[in-house]
């Protein structure tokens, strides 16, 4: 599936004055057809960049994603929307 035919649309943006390295959620929908929430933007040592929601196993308390993105170009689209988003409700 190429991005190209992917409607990203951000729904909602959240943004934390923390302090710490999570910016935002946000969530958003997809070709009108899906919602996914809390999509977040994290400020790392490399920069600012989007990661898809996730939560911890009760089992080894490791953390694992509950939306995978299954090519580069659909996570880079994305990520892409996500931070034009943020980026623009800091004007």
């Amino acid at each position: 599936m190429e991005s190209n035919i992917l409607t990203i649309q951000v729904k909602r943006i959240h943004r934390l004055d923390n302090g710490r390295s999570l910016k935002a959620f946000a969530d958003i929908n997809v070709n009108d057809a899906l919602l996914i929430k809390g999509v977040r933007v994290i400020d790392g040592k490399k920069g600012i960049f989007v990661t898809m929601p996730r939560e911890q196993s009760t089992k080894d308390k490791k953390w694992y994603d509950t939306v995978r993105c299954l090519t580069r170009e659909v996570r880079e689209h994305i990520a892409g929307e996500v931070l034009k988003a943020y980026q623009k409700q800091e004007n």
